[in-house]
């Protein structure tokens, strides 16, 4: 899915802001079991022919929290949605922006596409960081851009059309370190 404009008689010009997401379809099943826990526990609490009440609350209670973080721990990463603009790169999860991360452009040193990241690679879906990789958000396998920011650290995120994000990132990026004197 791509959500960016295309200029079709200028190939090599950059939208004012530039978005692009990435969706993964699988996620949705996971939030549907989510869904069916919570809904066991209030079937619990509603019609249990249970006597004693500790077993019953703690069934009740256990099914709706299960239910509660594997649904919304799940829908945070039904997408990414990515934004560029020229100051700021946006990276916003899920249906209601959360996590969300904002990275002044400033403090990038240089983009890369990557053809091919996989959850694999980082540990599973989501907001990951691994001390020999950096900080990724990844809600599918695929294309994704890779910034290299000015302290070391690098931040990976899937997104459709990972070369086009990377084409203009790097349009707008300014070749010194973040405190340098500007002449």
């Amino acid at each position: 899915m791509r959500d960016h404009p295309h200029g079709e008689n200028a190939p090599h010009s950059h939208p004012d802001v530039w978005t692009g997401r990435a969706t993964n379809r699988v996620q949705w099943l996971l939030a549907l079991g989510g869904a069916a826990c919570m809904a066991l526990g209030i079937e619990l609490a509603v019609d249990s022919a249970w006597t004693s009440g500790a077993p019953l609350v703690m069934a009740v209670v256990g099914c709706i929290a299960a239910g509660l973080l594997v649904l919304f721990g799940t829908l945070a990463f039904v997408h990414v949605a990515l934004r560029v603009d020229d100051e700021h790169l946006e990276v916003r999860c899920g249906h209601i922006g959360l996590p969300r991360r904002r990275i002044p452009l400033s403090h990038v040193a240089g983009a890369t596409y990557i053809p091919h990241v996989t959850p694999r690679h980082w540990g599973g879906w989501g907001y990951r960081w691994r001390p020999e990789k950096g900080t990724a958000v990844v809600v599918r396998r695929g294309e994704g851009v890779v910034l290299e920011m000015w302290d070391g650290h690098t931040f990976t995120v899937t997104v459709d059309d990972a070369e086009a994000a990377v084409q203009v990132i790097k349009a707008r990026l300014r070749p010194r370190k973040p405190g340098a004197p500007t002449h």
